[in-house]
């Protein structure tokens, strides 16, 4: 058996023909600068020719799946590659439930539950049946009845459906199961002094604003009554707000033409409604959200109040093993949880040991891999929607341990995103034990100690784009930094040298101040962000850092906030922006060029070229969203999808414009020389001397740079970007609309997926922007952003029930020196330059 995996010649996209052994059986870190070429060698070619082979060796790639640029690769193994993008969008998929231990309780509770009676209130003890398995309880409907022993009142039997919150059996009546309720609020929807065309809907592009007034015209041609698109809609009366809230085939609508049949095309004037949308998409969550993908903001969402977030029937949360609800279990931190497990053998009649030896032995192993890749602090409620996409691949992790399988390929894309430096270690124990099974782990990483702890190291450099896709560097750390050509060696020299005294920022006097912060897990605590500077809210995983910063301050200025007592000196922050790490949008049409208004300007460019008005082509012509000068084999997406029956589908360059996704006559016209096709096929910092005339374009060029993202191409899909990348791309959008009031940043852990080197330059940004008067705080666990903050908050001490405190707040040399703080043990060492 080979030992190795030799690859020769790999030059896809960035990739300079690059030729590499690879250790198999080992854990090798895959680290260099951003954009320089990691993931295109890990992802794009070795685990792509994984997945090739092995189809190929079953006799299912279709001749148009075509390899990856690399001569050849020897000695490949079947692979898993562990990404960061949360796929499952179902917002009744919780920890529970994709961990199967959800299904465990389930099975516990139905067999050994304690039930109140409802006619004497008499508890009636479990009747411990003949020993069966999950599975086969799951397939069994279980119908039946027991009998109270002490009324002798006949009640129904509850099975597994009964503990389900996804089922009618068992699902809390009011919220269907989901724990709370939510509430549109009206007038975050419309505005009433606006037209429809104007803005009345406020969430709505131009273009949309147009799509809909064009279906109501023909709405009310069809059913004969007066629309203005330009009227505003306080001036409506009840048949035009009906149609434009809740749409032609609503009941609302419909009462006012009883016995006119809606109209069946959009054309004819077939309307969906505002409102009714609105609810429809929410209720998907998993469907495209598209030009609207901010919708959730438009819903207020409370506990529900028939079952207060356990997502029972009252009758099933009164069931009881052990002393707890099957809810309230549920809710407890998974630590709490695996301590409950362990002493379930305590607290019940020895008859019913045969029933647990599935819980006693499978749930306890779940839970101590899922602590052991810092995840103890989730509940199994948690739903995974709301995980980041560290939490989500550290959880597919640890459910990978339980396979047992060997002679497996891993490739994980930073799993230390979102972790704290102290749960490190119990993450790299995970990494070793996936190894020690006798597989090969490669992470593509930038954390110090995961590469300490790797057996073999390749860095990749030395720059981002077309400066990167060589091999700078490899071996172990050491290795590295004695290499003159690592990039990640220079940088750790650099590091180890002493560190020259930090300027801080005193600020400009005034505070925001949450009084009495006490959502979720936070414990009661006042908490004051001085304004001006540059401050960094740091903590475990779920010590409350993110219910801090974006469940309550985040929500301020006019209205109270619930969760804390109120939130003081908003008068003096002129505006505010949040930037957290949601996805961006998750239609395949949305790329970089377009999310950032560039595509507009380059359109409007193009169209205004010579070439472009001899043949009159518009700025219409030059989309590739629309029918007229796009491919319309591939309808300007230059690839079409190739179903890989039960694998995930892939996508093969369209054979009719060979990937350029418009036909001929738009790409003859051409700027300096490139096509807009071109252009959508070049970086942001290739174009760079292109644009150095257009001073729009050129200037959101640089801000791309400056966050760090000079090596995404133009034409590059948002689906692709980690969070990291959707955040700094969702700053770099904010930073180019000009203000010149005190404007408050909110950011969330804004160095995800850079390398220490890149983490300087957008400190270097985020000073500049304290330095013009602006205030930024970040939540964040990189040591190398936090050690250059003026102000540190530091909540904890642990996470979950555990955390919600405020441990440490001061300089970072004050939190350095605080030795109840997590984060202050390891800011002694960064501010020394040791980590």
């Amino acid at each position: 058996m080979k030992d190795a995996i030799v690859i020769k010649g790999a030059h896809e996209n960035n990739l300079k023909h690059v030729s590499l052994s690879i250790p198999k059986f080992k854990l090798v870190v895959v680290t260099g600068p951003s954009g320089s070429g990691k993931s295109t060698l890990a992802m794009d070619t070795l685990q792509r020719e994984c997945q090739r082979q092995y189809m190929e060796s079953m006799g299912m790639v279709p001749d148009s799946v075509s390899k990856p640029k690399v001569e050849s690769i020897e000695g490949l193994s079947p692979s898993i590659s562990i990404g960061q993008h949360v796929t499952n969008r179902n917002p009744r998929s919780t920890v529970g439930t994709v961990t199967d231990i959800y299904t465990y309780l389930r099975f516990v509770y139905s067999r050994l539950g304690q039930r109140i009676c409802p006619g004497c209130k008499g508890m009636i003890p479990p009747s411990f049946q003949e020993p069966g398995t999950v599975m086969m309880e799951e397939e069994e409907s279980r119908a039946g009845s027991i009998t109270c022993p002490h009324c002798l009142m006949e009640l129904e039997k509850f099975g597994m459906a009964h503990f389900s919150f996804n089922k009618p059996e068992g699902a809390c009546e009011v919220c269907s199961g989901l724990g709370n309720v939510a509430t549109l609020i009206m007038e975050a929807v419309f505005n009433p002094e606006l037209s429809l065309r104007s803005g009345g809907v406020t969430f709505l592009y131009d273009v949309l604003n147009e799509y809909y007034s064009s279906i109501l015209l023909a709405a009310a041609k069809y059913y004969g009554f007066s629309f203005d698109p330009d009227m505003p809609l306080k001036d409506y009366n009840d048949i035009q707000r009906d149609v434009l809230y809740y749409g032609v085939e609503s009941p609302e609508f419909l009462r006012h033409y009883p016995d006119k049949k809606p109209p069946k095309t959009v054309n004819g004037g077939k309307f969906e409604g505002i409102i009714t949308g609105i609810w429809r998409r929410y209720k998907e969550k998993d469907g495209d959200q598209g030009p609207m993908e901010r919708e959730a903001e438009l819903f207020r969402v409370k506990l529900c109040t028939g079952c207060q977030g356990g997502r029972l029937k009252k009758e099933v949360r009164q069931v009881t093993v052990a002393g707890a609800s099957l809810s309230e279990v549920a809710e407890w931190p998974l630590e709490e949880v695996l301590r409950w497990t362990r002493q379930l053998r305590d607290h019940l009649p020895v008859e019913g040991f045969h029933l647990l030896e599935p819980v006693l032995h499978d749930v306890p192993v779940r839970l101590e891999r899922i602590m052991d890749v810092g995840l103890g602090y989730l509940s199994l409620h948690r739903q995974t929607v709301t995980l980041s996409g560290g939490e989500a691949q550290r959880l597919r992790l640890a459910s990978l341990l339980g396979s047992g399988l060997t002679g497996v390929l891993y490739i994980l894309d930073e799993p230390t995103t979102g972790l704290h430096p102290r749960d490190t270690a119990g993450l790299i124990r995970v990494l070793k034990q996936l190894r020690d099974l006798g597989n090969t782990v490669l992470v593509i990483e930038h954390d110090v100690d995961v590469m300490r702890a790797a057996d073999h190291i390749i860095d990749v450099g030395p720059g981002a784009g077309r400066n990167g896709g060589t091999i700078v560097g490899q071996g172990s750390l050491e290795e590295l930094m004695d290499s003159e050509h690592s990039v990640t060696g220079a940088y750790l020299r650099n590091e180890a040298r002493a560190v020259p005294d930090r300027r801080r920022r005193q600020g400009n006097g005034r505070f925001l101040t949450i009084r009495n912060a006490h959502a979720r897990n936070l414990k009661h605590i006042d908490v004051s962000f001085p304004l001006g500077s540059f401050i960094s809210v740091t903590g475990v995983s779920g010590s409350g850092k993110s219910t801090l910063l974006f469940d309550l301050l985040a929500q301020g200025g006019e209205e109270a906030v619930e969760g804390c007592d109120g939130i003081t000196g908003f008068e003096h922050i002129g505006n505010k922006i949040i930037v957290d790490q949601s996805p961006i949008g998750r239609m395949q049409r949305s790329n970089v060029a377009t999310y950032t208004d560039v595509y507009t300007q380059l359109r409007n460019l193009y169209a205004g070229l010579p070439e472009a008005k001899r043949n009159k082509l518009t700025s219409k012509r030059f989309s590739f969203n629309t029918p007229g000068g796009r491919c319309e084999a591939c309808q300007g997406l230059g690839v079409l999808p190739v179903e890989m029956n039960f694998l995930p589908s892939t996508e093969i360059t369209c054979p009719a414009c060979k990937g350029r996704r418009f036909n001929e006559d738009v790409l003859k016209v051409k700027f300096e020389g490139y096509s807009i096709s071109d252009l959508l096929n070049l970086t942001v910092q290739e174009t760079l001397p292109i644009f150095q005339s257009k001073a729009k374009i050129y200037s959101m060029i640089e801000l791309l740079c400056e966050v760090g993202l000079g090596y995404l191409q133009w034409g590059q899909s948002v689906k692709t970007l980690s969070g990291g990348e959707g955040q700094r791309i969702k700053l770099a959008k904010e930073l180019s609309k000009k203000t010149r009031t005190h404007t408050l940043y909110l950011l969330d852990e804004p160095t995800t997926g850079l390398h220490p080197t890149d983490v300087k330059r957008l400190h270097l940004l985020l000073d500049k922007l304290v330095d013009a008067g602006n205030t930024v705080i970040v939540v964040e666990h990189s040591l190398e952003l936090i050690r250059e903050a003026d102000w540190v908050i530091d909540i904890g001490p642990d996470g979950g029930t555990a955390g919600g405190e405020l441990v440490a707040e001061g300089t970072p040399e004050q939190v350095a020196n605080n030795r109840a703080s997590a984060t202050g043990n390891f800011l002694s060492l960064a501010l020394a330059g040791q980590c």
